[in-house]
């Protein structure tokens, strides 16, 4: 069964710190400048100054007069700005690029201001900006050319999203069965917040109040719980450190010779550390992928923007690689959820990582093995999101036919 938590988007609950504000995404800023976007800070900055009335670690400009201007409060994200100001909150590289004096996109200071219109010059014609009058043409009828190489006018195209943030942080990976990870969540707040009501220890004994029944507990976590990490200063654990929240699961086999691959692990979502004593920390939960329980383990938060990539002509039926250049190309090795029969848009783990030069953004065609003296059936295409040591999470971007775990690849150069 699906997970409907899953396409949830990054945190937009902002840390509760002094003066400061983290933003609630990290990946899209490539979209301005066809770039990938920086990596997520793990704490504020620290060289916080005086300005006007209030600290900032950043040197706001004075807008212009005739600028509309929103003046940041406590609260406030890019993603929930973009969100009021454009109709859209994935439009927060955009608002991000009107105000660059914010040199960390993932922290901004109430009282700071932030100009949220976009000046744009109307005319009549593109004549009038000394271009022709005529559209790009889509991607997708350079493929009647047949030849794999787009036209000028495509490639003049910025780069789309190969996916989104849910595909990166909301997913997992494969590895090694008995992998270690360096801390854990230990408790919450809500296991002290109920007191018992079993004052004999029998529930449905009267106890001396009157009152019937036990203690109730918070189960499924979810963002802006408060949770118990067992690292502290003694970890060298600080204030800001972000993790990721991690649960292993089922032992996963290759379909192709049913070897013992690895372990997958599942992202359930991110902390964040609020303070630290020596041996403990209490953290706040930022983000949720999956509802998260105590005893959930953590590894180090690490940003990855969401690739970028121009679509290019499919390989052709009719020109399929030979059988035996597939019998030992990558495979599929997992899908997302276990779905069996995959199409566009599905998520899918392959047996590559970055042992085997596998980079987000890679393209790879999809086949199916035929009956022997038969060539390979060509099935799709997918790109890579994120690479993990052994394995690596992608998408599938187009399908001719049903797709299924066990079907090969090969790289499109």
């Amino acid at each position: 069964m699906a997970r409907a938590l899953r396409t949830t988007p990054l945190p937009r609950r902002p840390l509760h710190l002094p003066a400061a504000v983290p933003l609630a995404a990290v990946a899209l800023a490539a979209v301005l400048a066809a770039a990938a976007a920086p990596a997520a800070a793990q704490s504020p900055p620290r060289d916080l100054h005086w300005v006007g009335d209030h600290w900032t670690a950043w040197d706001p400009p004075t807008p212009s007069p005739d600028a509309e201007v929103h003046v940041i409060v406590r609260g406030d994200t890019l993603w929930d700005l973009a969100g009021r100001f454009y109709g859209d909150p994935y439009l927060w590289p955009q608002l991000w690029e009107e105000n660059r004096y914010i040199l960390d996109a993932h922290w901004i200071y109430p009282g700071d201001p932030l100009v949220v219109g976009l000046e744009v010059e109307e005319v009549d014609s593109l004549a009038e900006l000394g271009e022709p009058e005529e559209e790009l043409p889509p991607l997708e009828e350079e493929a009647e050319r047949g030849d794999g190489i787009l036209s000028s006018a495509a490639a003049a195209r910025p780069p789309a999203p190969l996916g989104t943030e849910s595909d990166i942080y909301c997913t997992g990976y494969i590895d090694d069965p008995e992998r270690t990870f360096p801390f854990a969540i230990v408790g919450s707040e809500y296991e002290a917040l109920s007191p018992s009501l079993d004052a004999f220890g029998a529930v449905g004994r009267s106890n001396r109040r009157g009152v019937y029944g036990s203690e109730t507990l918070k189960y499924g976590l979810m963002s802006g719980d408060v949770v118990y990490l067992d690292g502290g200063r003694r970890a060298a654990m600080g204030p800001g450190d972000l993790f990721t929240v991690v649960r292993p699961e089922e032992r996963v086999r290759h379909p192709v010779d049913d070897r013992s691959f690895g372990r997958f692990y599942r992202y359930l979502g991110r902390v964040r550390v609020l303070s630290v004593q020596e041996e403990t920390a209490i953290a706040e939960i930022v983000h949720t992928c999956d509802p998260i329980v105590v005893g959930s383990l953590l590894e180090p938060f690490q940003a990855e923007p969401v690739p970028l990539g121009r679509l290019t002509t499919m390989r052709p039926v009719n020109l399929p690689p030979p059988a035996a250049a597939l019998e030992r190309a990558p495979t599929i090795l997992r899908s997302e959820d276990d779905i069996v029969a995959l199409a566009e848009d599905s998520i899918v783990y392959i047996d590559r990582g970055e042992a085997d030069d596998v980079v987000p953004g890679d393209f790879y065609t999809i086949y199916r093995l035929n009956r022997e003296g038969l060539p390979p059936i060509v099935l799709g295409e997918l790109a890579v999101l994120a690479v993990h040591d052994r394995s690596a999470v992608a998408r599938i971007l187009r399908s001719r036919y049903t797709i299924y775990v066990g079907d090969r690849l090969e790289r499109k150069n």
